[in-house]
């Protein structure tokens, strides 16, 4: 290969040797590039057949420009990936710094890391750091109307879920994403339009002046109210479904108590009362965050303080000494109960300059305890979906959606039957007999039956493929049920014969012949005078048959029917 200064150059050509390395959209190739490194260029000139070189520093190399709407945990998290593609990434947040900010009772539900959301955090270097703020539960701790507890473990005993402070998760989610030299997080700035097909964005800032720019890809995650996803709602074939559930949810507090926890801390407690529920989860600070969901004609019943400890005291008489009835009275009233609503819609891009994450494309109701996880998820198959297509915008939306679409609509209907499991099911002995036999034939059969919990929340088996292999799988367990109660019925059916052949009189081995025997030797007559007539000549041919002698005893019958002759006679 010709040294740099001997290589001919034509005159309108532009070698740029940083691109040979990947150096310009930031792609790993085999060969080691970092953001530190130099690219060299020339240019030449026909006329004179002069070639210019010049060190240009990597950072002046034009990036690809992403926006990406939403400072939330999804956002904050996109940001990252990002921003490690080398990306030039501006966050908006219509929300202040929360981080500086004087917050106001929240209205979030506690959220529940499991093995999707570690394995985002994980590729971003956060995991770790993450974790060690959370509190491991290890099962579902039922708390029964009569106070009675029973435990039902999630998996193995190496497997747990992790109680985490959605306000501290977003906060070091925000420090992590300053930490990029190329992002830059613009608080207080509300997207006011968007043009997805042409990736041009409306933003108003505390100016109050609104600004245009245009970015090679507008990232939503921006909720479940979306702004970005109201936009691609307007274009033709995008289809959008919305669905509020009945029940609402509120949020109460179990403080310490001698400062430790009220309760054990490594579960997720439940009170399931069939048509609603109350589920605790630990903090940090020792206290407990109950969240209550109950249907809102429930809610709307109870207008006064001594309403609400009466419900309480009936329904979950054990967590009110947990609460304090003070400050249950006071606290059930601070807000009114929160709307929770799942979101559908397809697809998850539009053209090669806009795509939907977390709850901008699949909002899903928290029984599962994956709203979080799935929105981590949607980052990580994105970023996994760069590497594939080398950063091919045009490439990597239309496969982000393939994949994604099916299985976020997946677990949105999981999300849904986990309530009425939650809240009714784990009451059952039927549930909790199918729930030890899952695990005997997960322990059994590791490779082969995974129970639907352990696939959802302990692995990246696709949403979708989980619920097909736990339908599958349910079918298996039925069949067997059945095989078996046929087998028991069959079994008890034989031992009752063989009771019985043992213990009754000989005629009653063989019915058959004592009903010949009878209609062989009776006959019924058409009225009662002519029974009685008759009397003597049956009773007579009865005692002429010596099967039916022998098993009779005939001197009652001959008593009655005297009785009965000596009384026609009169």
């Amino acid at each position: 290969m010709l040294p740099l200064s001997s290589r001919k150059v034509s005159p309108a050509q532009t070698v740029l040797l940083a691109h040979e390395c990947g150096a310009l959209a930031g792609i790993k190739t085999g060969r080691n590039w970092c953001a530190g490194d130099t690219a060299l260029f020339t240019t030449g000139a026909a006329t004179t057949g002069k070639k210019a070189w010049a060190v240009m520093d990597s950072s002046d190399i034009q990036r690809k420009k992403v926006a990406v709407i939403g400072g939330g945990l999804v956002g904050s998290l996109n940001a990252c990936f990002l921003a490690k593609r080398n990306f030039q990434v501006d966050v908006y947040e219509a929300r202040p710094d929360i981080r500086v900010a004087k917050l106001a009772r929240g209205r979030s539900i506690n959220l529940a890391l499991s093995y999707r959301g570690r394995q985002a955090l994980k590729a971003i270097g956060l995991e770790d750091q993450i974790v060690s703020q959370g509190i491991p539960m290890r099962a579902r701790m039922i708390h029964s109307l009569s106070g009675k507890m029973s435990a039902i473990p999630y998996g193995t005993k190496s497997q747990y879920i992790l109680s985490i402070s959605r306000e501290n998760l977003n906060k070091d989610l925000l420090t992590a994403v300053e930490k990029y030299p190329n992002v830059k997080v613009h608080f207080g700035h509300r997207l006011l339009k968007c043009n997805p097909e042409k990736g041009a964005i409306t933003v108003l800032g505390s100016d109050d002046v609104p600004k245009d720019i245009t970015y090679d890809l507008i990232v939503g995650c921006d909720g479940a109210y979306s702004t970005v996803r109201a936009q691609l709602m307007k274009k033709p074939r995008f289809d959008y479904s919305q669905q509020y559930i009945p029940h609402g949810y509120m949020e109460l507090t179990i403080p310490p108590r001698n400062g430790g926890y009220a309760m054990e801390p490594n579960y997720l407690h439940i009170w399931p009362r069939n048509t609603f529920m109350m589920i605790a989860l630990p903090n940090t600070n020792k206290s407990f965050t109950c969240t209550l969901f109950m249907p809102f004609e429930e809610f709307e019943k109870l207008v006064t303080s001594s309403d609400v400890l009466d419900f309480f005291y009936k329904f979950f008489p054990d967590s009110v000494p947990l609460i304090g009835e003070q400050a249950l009275a006071q606290d059930f009233f601070l807000l009114p109960a929160q709307s929770m609503i799942s979101v559908k819609c397809s697809s998850f891009h539009c053209a090669s300059h806009c795509v939907l994450m977390g709850d901008a494309a699949h909002a899903i109701v928290p029984f599962f305890g994956q709203g979080m996880n799935a929105g981590f998820e949607d980052c990580l198959v994105f970023d996994e979906i760069m590497d594939k297509f080398n950063n091919d915008f045009s490439m990597c939306l239309p496969e982000f959606s393939r994949l994604r679409i099916p299985d976020d609509h997946a677990i949105s209907d999981l999300s849904m039957y986990n309530y009425i499991e939650m809240r009714a099911h784990v009451n059952s002995a039927w549930f909790l007999l199918r729930k030890n036999l899952e695990r005997f034939l997960h322990a059994l059969m590791p490779s082969t039956f995974i129970p639907l919990y352990t696939m959802v929340t302990f692995s990246r088996v696709r949403y979708h493929e989980a619920v097909l292999r736990w339908q599958w799988q349910k079918k298996v367990i039925n069949k067997g049920f059945l095989f078996f109660g046929t087998l028991i019925a069959i079994g008890g059916t034989y031992l009752v014969a063989r009771f019985m052949s043992q213990r009754s009189p000989d005629y009653l081995r063989r019915p058959w012949d004592w009903v010949i025997n009878f209609q062989n030797t009776t006959c019924f007559p058409a009225n009662s005078m002519e029974l009685l007539g008759q009397i003597p000549s049956v009773v007579s041919r009865w005692q002429k048959c010596p099967d039916v002698a022998d098993r009779l005893d005939f001197s009652l019958i001959k008593t009655k029917n005297q009785n009965h002759i000596s009384y026609n006679n009169i």
